[in-house]
């Protein structure tokens, strides 16, 4: 099955309970189809410097930012294929680069071991990208599970119901157990909308009525707030102290 490598779309994100959901489902059969790998797993590792640079620009809502990431939609041995991503976002564009390959290839090339055995654009982009931060690592495992579903018209427009989103700082491996720290509010879903131009007729029509606006929650920019900066935080407030005392 081939994969798509590049995307170029806009990504709106909408915070919906349980019974939301079950409605927008009801309105969007005439119009969707379910993806053909139907309800799955998502499992990211996201790549970040010591400092986390990446996540911290991100979080500061700039004009532009980007992240990198392993992602496999099932348990993840040595030779399962995973994708590389670079995700940049520009002026609320989103735009990915993404190559499929081993799971053993991937962790080498983005840790900075070996490089792909195949050499493409899109392996260019990303080596330019880790040139540019130098040593990178895993910091967060994330996963969730997905409902998936494209326009029955095969136009690009796309929408996925995302929940059980947790996150951990240990056991960073695609061949992990699911685990971690939920992240998203209870009884809530994530319903993300794509497409590289308007949203259709019938799509506005149920969000008007359902009173929902798009929100901003980003998987990774929540991870760090409540896994990683609650430490750091604590860290940096002792140092000050410890400072402090020695004056």
């Amino acid at each position: 099955m081939a994969f798509q490598t590049v995307f170029q779309r806009y990504e709106l994100k909408y915070m919906l309970t349980l019974d939301q959901k079950q409605r927008i489902l009801a309105a969007m059969e005439p119009h969707m189809r379910p993806d053909p790998y139907g309800r799955s797993t998502v499992r990211n590792l996201y790549y970040d410097t010591d400092t986390y640079l990446l996540i911290r620009r991100s979080i500061e809502k700039p004009k532009y930012k980007e992240k990198l990431r392993i992602r496999s939609y099932t348990k993840a041995d040595a030779e399962s294929t995973v994708f590389a991503e670079l995700k940049k976002k520009y002026k609320g564009v989103v735009f990915k680069r993404r190559i499929s390959l081993p799971a053993r290839q991937a962790t080498a090339w983005l840790s900075g071991e070996k490089p792909p055995e195949k050499q493409t654009q899109i392996t260019k982009e990303i080596d330019y990208f880790l040139n540019y931060y130098g040593t990178l690592h895993p910091t967060v495992f994330l996963s969730y599970e997905r409902e998936a579903y494209y326009a029955a018209d095969n136009s690009d427009f796309r929408i996925t119901f995302d929940d059980t989103i947790l996150c951990r700082q240990t056991d960073l491996s695609l061949g992990s157990p699911i685990g971690g720290t939920p992240i998203l509010p209870d009884g809530k879903v994530l319903m993300e909308i794509k497409c590289s131009g308007g949203i259709p007729l019938w799509m506005v029509q149920v969000l008007s009525e359902e009173g929902l606006y798009k929100t901003s929650f980003s998987k990774y920019g929540t991870a760090y707030r409540t896994l990683i900066f609650p430490k750091t935080h604590k860290i940096n407030t002792y140092n000050m102290l410890e400072v402090t005392a020695n004056v």
